[in-house]
C-alpha cells in the first residue's frame, strides 16, 4: 500500500462540521433523535423525486443505522422544517474492512419541495466535513476517499458532487430479465458441485467473495460483520454456493435477495442477485451462468415474474456481456462518485 503519509494532514478536517444555515428554514438535529419511520418516509420522497427505480424500506434503513461501526449521533444529521417534519438528511458511513483505500460513505437528499433553496449545497458541506474526520479517525497513511453512489437520474445531486469535486469512477447498470418462457441451459464442470446456500457454508462464500472482487474497482474486502449486514431482505432458498468436489471449498456464490418495495413500484414481482462472484481461478468456465440459470428457476419457482441485478459495466471478468447473453437488459444506471483525501 502506497505510504501517503498521515490522513490527518491530508484530509483537513474541521473540528465540528458546519452545521446548514439556519436561515434555510430547517432545524438540524443528530439523526439518533429522529424516529426510523419518518426518516424513511423522508428518504422514499426524495428517492420519488430523484425518479429512482428503487425504494428504501424502514426496515433497509433501520439495518443501515443500526451496524455496528455507525455512530447515528455523530454521522448522522437531519433537518427538520418548523413542523417537525425531516425534510433533508445526510449519512456518513465508515467501511472497516477496507485495506487498499480508505473509504468514507455519503448518503444525503433532500425533500423535492424544498429544493432550489441551497439545503443541498450546505448539507453537502456538512456531510463532507464529518466524513473528512471519519476518515482522520481511521489512522490510515495509505489513499482514501469520500464516495457516494448516486442514480444517474438524481442530475441536481450529480451537478452538486461535480461542483464539489467528485469524479465518477465507476458506471453500474441495473438489468432485469422476465422469467416466462424458455430459461437458458447451463452446466456445469465436471468435479463442481451447486447446493443451495447454508449458514455452514457462509464464511467460504465471504472468503471467495474477496478473492473474486480485489480486482475490481473500487472493491475492498468484507469482513465478516460487513458481509453478514443488510441480510434483512436476503431469501436462503434462491441462493447458492458452488463447491469444488475434490477440496470441498466454495469457488462460486449467488446471493438473493427479495425487495417488496421496489415490486410495489414496478408492478413485477422480482428476485434480485445482490451478489454474484467467481474465484478466479474458476472463472470462464460456466460457473457465474449456472448460478445465475439456477437463481431464475428458484425465483420462478416461488413466483416471480422477472431477475434481476447490478452490474459495474466495466467488470474486468465480461460480467456484463455474460448477462446480456442470458436475457437481461439494462433498465437504469447509477455511478459511484469519489474525492480522494
Amino acid at each position: 500500500m502506497t505510504d501517503l503519509g498521515p490522513i490527518a494532514l491530508r484530509a483537513a478536517a474541521p473540528d465540528r462540521p458546519r452545521l446548514p444555515d439556519s436561515a434555510l428554514g430547517l432545524a438540524w438535529r443528530p439523526g439518533a433523535d429522529v424516529p426510523p419511520a419518518s426518516l424513511g418516509a423522508l428518504l422514499r420522497r426524495v428517492e420519488e423525486g430523484d425518479g429512482s427505480p428503487f425504494r428504501t424500506s424502514d426496515a433497509e434503513l433501520t439495518e443501515h443505522l443500526g451496524v455496528p461501526w455507525h455512530d447515528a449521533a455523530a454521522d448522522d444529521l437531519v433537518g427538520l422544517d418548523p413542523d417537525g417534519t425531516p425534510r433533508a438528511f445526510a449519512l456518513v458511513n465508515r467501511s472497516p474492512g477496507d485495506v487498499a483505500v480508505t473509504r468514507a460513505f455519503v448518503w444525503a437528499g433532500v425533500d423535492p419541495s424544498w429544493r432550489g433553496r441551497g439545503v443541498g449545497r450546505e448539507l453537502l458541506g456538512w456531510a463532507l466535513g464529518r466524513a473528512r474526520q471519519v476518515l482522520v479517525e481511521s489512522g490510515t497513511t495509505g489513499p482514501a476517499r469520500i464516495v457516494e453512489h448516486i442514480d444517474d437520474s438524481a442530475a441536481a445531486t450529480v451537478a452538486l458532487l461535480r461542483h464539489a469535486g467528485f469524479v465518477a469512477v465507476r458506471f453500474d447498470a441495473h438489468m432485469s430479465r422476465m422469467l416466462d418462457g424458455d430459461l437458458p441451459a447451463a452446466a456445469l464442470p465436471r468435479g463442481l458441485r451447486l447446493e443451495t446456500w447454508t449458514p455452514e457454508r457462509d464464511e467460504q462464500a465471504r472468503l471467495a467473495h474477496n478473492e473474486a472482487f480485489a480486482d475490481h474497482t473500487g472493491s475492498e474486502p468484507r469482513t465478516p460483520e460487513q458481509w453478514r449486514s443488510g441480510r434483512g431482505t436476503f431469501v436462503p432458498a434462491w441462493s447458492a454456493v458452488v463447491v469444488d468436489e475434490a477440496t470441498d471449498d466454495v469457488i462460486g456464490y449467488q446471493l438473493s435477495h427479495r425487495y417488496e418495495e421496489d415490486w410495489a413500484l414496478t408492478g413485477i414481482p422480482a428476485g434480485y442477485t445482490g451478489t454474484l462472484g467467481v474465484r478466479r481461478a474458476w472463472r470462464h468456465r460456466g460457473v457465474a451462468r449456472a448460478l445465475l440459470v439456477d437463481a431464475m428457476r428458484r425465483y420462478r419457482a416461488d413466483g416471480m415474474q422477472a431477475a434481476e441485478l447490478g452490474v459495474d459495466t466495466e467488470n474486468p471478468t465480461g460480467a456484463f456481456g455474460l448477462y446480456e447473453g442470458l436475457g437481461y437488459a439494462r433498465t437504469s444506471s447509477s455511478a459511484m462518485w469519489v474525492l480522494d483525501v
